[in-house]
């Protein structure tokens, strides 16, 4: 029973047991869901970081939606970024508008359904996971390099290393990519 229990709770990665990979598995199904759900409120304004009026009501589908011709980075490239420490580097990105979709917006949005629909079914996590991190850098940098509150450490910087993680360890047990490992077991070079 104690040996079915560690098999359950760990997994292996290039040959070697990964104890706790149960912990693993945890955090790519979150970090997957936080991605895919920050996609799904904005494209469809469901209220949450998207479309919630000032008196705390929600607005669905509002004109900031994405589906309605809102830009799902105008808030955060236009005015998140006034305090960041990398000066102009990022403004380029900025839309000119909250309603002028642009390149930024599109590339954004696939950014977070490819990687959160990745994670959450463990296909392609190690590609899935490192595209997060490199997403967590650039919004580190846009910021807060040197945050107010803290001057070593952000949650992007927390979330970045957890997405390192995920990538270092890779799917797991429960993931389709472990059932196409066993059917195909040439796809293991691509993880």
């Amino acid at each position: 029973m104690a040996d079915r229990v560690g098999e359950l709770v760990s997994g292996v990665v290039e040959g070697e047991e990964v104890k706790g990979m149960w912990a693993w598995t945890l955090l790519r199904l979150l970090l997957g869901w936080s991605f895919l759900w920050a996609f799904l409120d904005k494209m469809f304004g469901l209220g949450f970081a998207t479309c919630r009026l000032e008196g705390g009501g929600i607005d669905f589908g509002c004109d900031a939606a994405m589906m309605n011709g809102g830009s799902p980075t105008y808030g955060f490239l236009n005015f998140a970024t006034q305090g960041s420490r990398t000066g102009d580097l990022f403004d380029w990105m900025a839309p000119s508008a909250p309603d002028a979709i642009n390149l930024a917006d599109v590339g954004f949005m696939v950014a977070l359904l490819l990687g959160g629909a990745a994670l959450m079914l463990g296909i392609g996590v190690r590609l899935a996971a490192v595209g997060g991190a490199i997403l967590m850098a650039f919004m580190f940098l846009a910021t807060d390099v040197f945050p107010e509150n803290n001057p070593i450490n952000s949650s992007h910087i927390i979330e970045m290393t957890a997405f390192l993680g995920v990538a270092f360890v890779g799917a797991g047990r429960f993931s389709l990519q472990s059932k196409f490992d066993h059917r195909y077991p040439r796809l293991k070079r691509i993880r």
